[in-house]
């Protein structure tokens, strides 16, 4: 699901390039081709991905005969790479992020990854440290082209949404609890104690499959709630408010006065935090962004975000900033700004397509 978001700006600057092309975009879960519906309507072609077997991927060339191939982030697949080059397709990996946890796995079974990687007809890698990893592992092209997400503009009709459900609220404070995992719902919310009673608990789970369970755990904590996905308003003594509907993530910062990201109080590798610094939410992290770190480094060190070390310190830090709406006023000026430096990953990945199609057409 987050790749097929992450890649909105490319898909859009190859459509207006390339028009007289189609755009096909696959998946391997009913939750990311839903996500693609959501995200493009019937602007792309969607498939599911065939598995990783050398005759499936063969008959799926033979079918679409695609010009060029687009793999998000980290999706390796060994089969359709090797499968990509002989049929004559250049294959890029965009948005590139390695962590050096992952390029230690892929080390580890070098003879497998190293000509899957070193097969890539080019990479386009968020940060330096990326593609460093990315060269070690094999790929000959790398470009460092900073990270797609940045180029997201939020859905301004949720946004709009958000900003009026915000505004019922009267002067009630927000707290957002973005994207959580499993094992993280049951930490943070018996963290917020008395002290907090003043305050709406906003709670995004990550994955839609987890959304009734996580309603029945709050349930057992003592919560009463009301549920998004069955259109009821908060009253005043209900503290949660559970955000169970899927591609509203701008409704949910646009309504925030802190947000608090899922992901990195248990050794998960964090979710994105670009797109509440785009809405000007001020953000609180756990220490687990291994899959973040670049971006989590840049909020940090232009004072969008606070990361810290356990749940307990980042609940005081967001109750800080609740109390404090100068800070919260600066913090989200200042991730606004990170967001508009760091804009331009499209064009630059563009650049890089439109040399890949310079190629002559496989077959």
């Amino acid at each position: 699901m987050g790749e097929a978001r992450a890649c909105a700006p490319l898909v859009r600057g190859l459509q207006r390039e390339y028009p007289e092309h189609d755009v096909l975009l696959t998946c391997l879960t009913a939750a990311g081709r839903e996500t693609i519906k959501q995200v493009y309507g019937e602007t792309v072609l969607s498939a599911y991905l065939p598995y990783d077997y050398p005759w499936a991927v063969q008959r799926f060339l033979e079918h679409f005969r695609p010009r060029l191939g687009v793999l998000v982030e980290t999706e390796i697949w060994p089969n359709l790479v090797r499968a990509c080059a002989e049929n004559g397709v250049p294959l890029l990996l965009a948005n590139a992020r390695l962590s050096s946890q992952s390029a230690r796995g892929y080390l580890r079974f070098a003879g497998l990854a190293r000509p899957a990687f070193a097969s890539l007809a080019a990479a386009c890698a968020q940060g330096e440290a990326d593609a460093q990893r990315l060269r070690q592992l094999g790929v000959g092209q790398v470009t460092v082209t900073g990270n797609l997400k940045f180029d997201i503009e939020p859905d301004p009709a949720k946004a709009e949404e958000g900003r009026a459900f915000r505004a019922a609220l009267r002067q009630r404070k927000v707290l957002l609890l973005a994207s959580t995992r499993e094992g993280e719902e049951e930490l943070l919310l018996a963290g917020l104690g008395a002290q907090d009673e003043g305050t709406l608990i906003v709670l995004v789970p990550r994955h839609p499959q987890r959304f009734d369970a996580v309603a029945a755990l709050a349930q057992r904590l003592g919560y009463t709630f009301a549920r998004r996905s069955l259109r009821e308003a908060p009253h005043e003594g209900q503290r949660l408010y559970l955000g169970d509907t899927m591609g509203e993530m701008a409704f949910y910062y646009a309504l925030a006065d802190v947000a608090v990201i899922g992901g990195s109080f248990e050794p998960l590798g964090g979710q994105n935090l670009i797109e509440a610094c785009a809405a000007g939410v001020p953000v609180v992290t756990g220490p687990h962004m291994y899959n973040f770190a670049d971006v989590t480094r840049l909020a940090v060190a232009a004072q969008a975000a606070i990361q810290a070390g356990d749940a307990a310190s980042a609940l005081r830090a967001a109750r800080g900033l609740l109390e404090d709406p100068g800070r919260r006023a600066s913090m989200g000026a200042a991730g606004k700004s990170l967001c508009a430096q760091h804009r331009g990953a499209a064009e630059r990945h563009l650049a890089v397509c439109r040399g890949l199609l310079r190629a002559p057409a496989p077959g």
